[in-house]
């Protein structure tokens, strides 16, 4: 809006100079229109601004601006010698800014738009509809022969769609740089977070485990050295069944923070998922209310450690089954890609999440569940990220979410 009005004042601006230096009247008519048009420029920004906070559908509101702009500017090219007016290529400004702003059906829509109008006003000035304001030394379409005239009219429509195509492939190419750009911030950022926690959780959780089992050995040397009584008996199970909890969350967290070492070899992507999928349709927090559909292509190999790859699918599949209260369904795929990689999609029909809780879903300790550790999916992440790669995730809340890792596919291993 700002451009808009600086753009007109200097344009519009200097042809009413240019004009006033060749016509003694400054009240002459082409240049009460140029008047008329500036007051309606501004007028029009002023109602922009009015109008602008109080928004609720931009995108409305920017068609509206556009559209408008590609009616202006037929009255500046009509005003200033139409058929030969030299701001016939306001038109290719109005598109170009226009794919800041619209994705390429709108771009496409208003060089239609600039195309028609020009069009139309060039054909009404050739049959003698309407007499354009001619600057002196210039002539009327009707002065030229009708070939010509065709011929000017596709040359401004070609240039229009030529600049629609071009310049809404450059605003794509952008706007998928930034989102790219703004996610490799963000996985950097993680990174660099989950780095430091790990460093300082490793040590901690060391010191923790130690103390654990010196704990729990104790509790079990006084349970077989003292007379049994139910109610000291009940107290030791208490604490041996909180020892081993402890345990386990110190161990989780020992795995989060420094993975083992990885074993790597050739693993058949398809045979690995499919036999973790069945050991985890016996679990307990899917057996009997989850349906898996399997969508696997075959003959996919991946170099990775098989107890990392279980463990990121475990880690997965539970988290997708506890985000489905009762019965639902859980959908895993497995399909190549482009540059040789191999994509895993586990997809639910659970309870979803919103931006803000994708945000710090891999931060540790971060739950939404009454009993997890928020631990599956940071420990998921740690590992992965030992392999170059990373998840993705779409959600929606009270929809589901889907969660997309890629590996790098191997050639598979020779016969003896």
């Amino acid at each position: 809006m700002f451009f808009r009005l600086l753009f007109t004042s200097l344009l519009l601006g200097s042809t009413i100079i240019l004009q006033l230096s060749e016509s003694p009247s400054p009240l002459a008519k082409p240049l009460l229109v140029l008047y008329g048009l500036i007051a309606a420029i501004f007028l029009l920004s002023f109602i922009y601004a009015v109008i602008l906070p109080r928004l609720k559908r931009a995108l409305i509101f920017i068609y509206i601006q556009i559209a408008a702009d590609t009616f202006i500017v037929t009255l500046i090219i009509f005003v200033t010698g139409s058929f030969s007016s030299i701001f016939s290529f306001l038109y290719l400004v109005v598109i170009i800014y226009s794919s800041m702003l619209l994705f390429r059906k709108g771009i496409i829509i208003m060089a239609a738009l600039c195309s028609i109008q020009y069009g139309i006003m060039v054909d009404l000035e050739y049959y003698g509809f309407i007499n354009p304001f001619v600057m002196e030394g210039n002539f009327t379409a009707v002065n030229y022969p009708g070939g010509h005239v065709v011929f000017k009219i596709l040359v401004i429509m070609v240039a229009c769609f030529a600049v629609a195509l071009l310049s809404s492939l450059l605003s794509e190419q952008i706007r998928k740089t930034k989102d790219e750009l703004l996610a490799l911030e963000e996985r950097v950022k993680r990174v660099e977070k989950l780095a430091y926690m790990g460093e300082m959780a490793a040590g901690m959780a060391h010191e923790i485990k130690n103390p654990l089992a010196a704990l729990a050995g104790s509790i079990q040397i006084l349970k077989q050295g003292i007379r049994y009584q139910p109610e000291h008996d009940k107290l030791m199970q208490i604490v041996l069944r909180e020892t081993d909890r402890l345990s386990t969350l110190v161990n989780n967290f020992l795995l989060f923070a420094k993975p083992p070492a990885a074993k790597v070899e050739k693993v058949k992507l398809n045979n690995a998922v499919a036999e973790t999928v069945k050991l985890f349709e016996k679990d307990g927090s899917c057996f009997g209310r989850i349906s898996i559909k399997e969508d696997f292509a075959p003959d996919i190999w991946v170099a990775m450690d098989p107890i990392h790859l279980r463990q990121v699918l475990w880690n997965l599949l539970l988290n997708a089954a506890e985000s489905i209260a009762g019965k639902g369904r859980i959908e895993l795929k497995i399909y190549p890609l482009k540059n040789n990689y191999a994509e895993i999609m586990i997809a639910d029909n659970g309870c979803g999440m919103s931006r803000e809780l994708i945000k710090s879903i891999f931060d540790p300790f971060f739950t939404t569940k009454t009993n997890g550790t928020g631990l599956g999916l940071s420990i998921a992440h740690s590992i992965l990220e030992s392999y170059n790669t990373w998840l993705e995730i779409e959600s929606r809340v009270d929809e589901g979410t889907a969660i997309r890792l890629q590996l790098k596919r191997t050639d598979p291993p020779t016969s003896a």
